[in-house]
Formats: structure tokens, sequence, C-alpha cells
């Protein structure tokens, strides 16, 4: 089976960044940076349905179905994730959350990839997801943070 996480610090409080990471006026600020879909139906509630549309391609219609399995707020979220609605192939998306000193670390980790096209899926969503947690987290966090404390 193969996975991929993706670990990086903000030198935000935990309760900023699990806004950002779970409001749906954020989320779809943040994913789209990095080539990811945006969510349509999101809310970080146990038992609701989502997906993210992103652009279609070759061999996939550009949805990823989603549904919240757990939520601990402001600590973590889990939620399964499938390309195609009636595919039995189900991943597993974990956000953790934890503050550390002058901010907060912030795992995001996808698992149950099988196969040699699980392999490739996971490497291809790992490098969208560093891109998004690189360029896109960041800058919402810090136009968040700006606008609460002005």
């Amino acid at each position: 089976m193969s996975e991929y996480t993706v670990v990086r610090e903000y030198p935000y409080a935990i309760e900023e960044v699990w806004h950002v990471m779970t409001d749906p006026e954020y989320v779809g600020q943040w994913t789209t940076t990095g080539q990811g879909g945006r969510p349509d139906g999101f809310a970080p509630t146990p038992g609701t349905r989502f997906r993210f549309v992103g652009k279609p391609t070759i061999g996939w219609a550009g949805i990823v179905y989603c549904e919240i399995k757990a939520v601990d707020a402001p600590r973590s979220m889990h939620y399964t994730w499938k390309g195609d609605e009636e595919s039995d192939d189900v991943t597993d998306v974990t956000y953790l959350l934890e503050p550390i000193p002058g901010g907060t670390r912030f795992t995001w980790r996808h698992t149950g990839f099988t196969g040699a096209g699980g392999f490739a899926m996971a490497k291809l969503l790992g490098n969208v997801r560093r891109k998004m947690m690189d360029a896109g987290v960041p800058k919402v966090l810090a136009a968040y943070h700006a606008a609460r404390t002005a």
C-alpha cells in the first residue's frame, strides 16, 4: 500500500490554522493554488458528502468524491477520497494539527493507495499537496490573520 504525508509548520495559532483548513470560504482559496479542485458542499461535519471539482484530464472527469468521517476540532479531521463515484477504491485523508512553540504543525496524511496505479497517484497527489501547503496555505493564513488583527 502507498501513502504520502506532508508536514508543515505555520506561525499562527492552532485555531487560525484550523479555520483556514476547514472553513469552506477559505478552503477553496488554498486548494486551487496547487492545481487542486475547489470544494463543493464541504463542511467539517461528520457525514457530510462533498466533492473537489478540478480540471478534467484524459481518464479523469475532474471530480473527487469525499465524505467526512470524523472531526475533533481544532486538532483533527478524517475524510474518505475516491476519484470515481462508482469506484470501490477509497482512500483516507487525515488532517492533524498540533500546537508548537510559535505556531502550529499541520500534517496532511493520505493513505490507502493500492497497486502500481496507487503508487503513481500517491506521488502525483503528494506533489500537488506540497504546492498547496507551501504556496496557498501561507498566503491564505497571512490574509486571514491580518483581517482578524486589523
